[in-house]
């Protein structure tokens, strides 16, 4: 049908609690609508609409659509396409990546939905892709509720075509989506951040799988959040503020049941020994070396990152793997003060090791989960610091122990070379992210400049 028997109308909001957008659009005297879940996307689909009725296009009288646009409509769904990427990266992806994944996926489809009768509701259509269609094995290799196989079918058949990316529109509509939080707050930059990133690699997969030429996200003027590279500085703690916070740690959940006296050790290794969190719930006898007097050292080579159970392979809660960022076999060796020394070996004395020779574990004997050691630490800010600073973000988490040992030894005059080996860190990552915690470098290095210039005085 020649485009002059064609009429669009434009863009109508329906139901202001959860609206969508209606295009309607009249064919030989046969009307036709499609529903968006942004306005943007509504008028965008309305121009293409009009600028085919310009173009003189012939429209088809059974779908309504102009030939250019029953094209795209026959390629592969964003759904489908997301799928297809998931299957590829799942089994070389670690657990706390497949949950970005999965997260960044999840999103992706929900702004690239089409609004159809029998839509779900946000919270099912949200757990149907973040329970059963994004995690492996997908959601046709395995038996479903009856409910979410519903919602998925729904999602099937309501998925925008993957080549709608290839519009610079859609695609900063997708990514503009990406700012948001279920509830319509912004998101952190951070998480937008990983979104976006994750959604860059799966168009990379579809241009090796011939979708498209180029990546049609790279070339999008899209304003990046800006993420806080550095470490905030109010959050360092000083060797008091440490030694009482660890002290405080000895006495959450009382002496007998000593929630907290068997976690000193492992806040100690934070602080004293700069490990992340997960190096040291997964520390095992074997990998410390403590020695009556004097330093001792620690042998890094794992982790047990605590992810939840549909994410890893063994199905367990935490996941056992090499150091973060490093090859599998990779060790890192740290030495360790007096102080934490005679910690670990009180800590041996008093409590021996798990079965598998892990030094901490939890009550029942497991490891020690995030959840766990976070309440802990929660409960030790309050007994050790001051009500306004525990309402400040002072070691506001067990992490912030990793971050003030690294600013001490920065200011202690450490070579950073020296403080990134024993971190596990590049010396321009140290730098970068603890630019802010040094203090008092300028002056020592205003000295050295002195006196090497005194010298030449004389």
């Amino acid at each position: 049908m020649k485009s002059l028997d064609v009429k669009v109308w434009g863009v109508r909001k329906r139901n202001t609690k959860n609206p969508s957008y209606d295009i309607r659009w009249m064919v030989a005297g046969k009307v036709f609508s499609e529903q968006f879940r942004t306005k943007g996307l509504a008028d965008h689909y309305r121009s293409k609409l009009l600028r085919a009725t310009h173009a003189g296009e012939e429209f088809d009288t059974g779908t309504g659509l102009p030939e250019s646009m029953v094209e795209k409509a026959a390629s592969m769904t964003w759904y489908a396409f997301a799928l297809k990427y998931l299957a590829m990266k799942w089994p070389h992806a670690a657990p706390n990546t497949r949950n970005g994944i999965n997260e960044a996926l999840t999103a992706v489809t929900l702004a690239l939905l089409d609004e159809r009768p029998g839509q779900p509701s946000e919270e099912l259509l949200r757990k149907a892709l973040r329970n059963w269609a994004f995690v492996l094995p997908g959601p046709d290799e395995r038996e479903l509720p009856t409910e979410v196989a519903n919602v998925l079918h729904w999602v099937t058949k309501a998925s925008r075509p993957l080549s709608e990316l290839g519009d610079a529109a859609i695609g900063r509509a997708v990514l503009d989506s990406l700012r948001l939080k279920l509830d319509g707050t912004a998101a952190a930059a951070e998480t937008v951040r990983r979104k976006r990133r994750t959604l860059v690699n799966a168009l990379h997969y579809a241009v090796d799988l011939g979708e498209f030429k180029e990546n049609p996200i790279t070339g999008i003027r899209w304003k990046k959040p800006k993420v806080a590279g550095e470490v905030d500085p109010r959050v360092v703690a000083n060797p008091e503020q440490a030694r009482s916070l660890l002290t405080a740690v000895s006495y959450v959940g009382g002496y007998g049941r000593a929630r907290g006296r068997r976690l000193v050790g492992l806040f100690a290794l934070m602080y004293y020994g700069a490990l992340r969190p997960a190096e040291a719930v997964g520390l095992t006898r074997a990998d410390v070396k403590l020695p009556e007097t004097g330093w001792g050292t620690v042998l890094l080579n794992r982790t047990r990152p605590s992810v939840g159970k549909q994410w890893t392979d063994s199905g367990e809660t935490h996941d056992d793997r090499g150091l973060k960022n490093r090859p599998a076999e990779e060790v890192r060796i740290v030495p360790i003060p007096p102080q934490l020394v005679a910690i670990l070996r009180q800590h041996l004395d008093i409590f021996g090791t798990a079965e598998d020779g892990r030094l901490f574990t939890n009550e029942r004997g497991g490891v020690v989960g995030s959840s766990t050691y976070y309440r802990v630490w929660q409960e030790a800010r309050a007994l050790a610091l001051p009500p306004t600073t525990v309402a400040s973000p002072l070691a506001a988490r067990p992490y912030d122990l990793r971050h003030s040992a690294l600013s001490t030894w920065l200011n202690s005059g450490v070579d950073p070379t020296e403080v990134a080996d024993r971190a596990g860190n590049s010396v321009e990552v140290l730098l970068g992210r603890y630019a802010k915690c040094i203090d008092g470098r300028q002056e020592v290095a205003n000295r050295k400049i002195e006196e090497l210039l005194r010298e030449y005085e004389m």
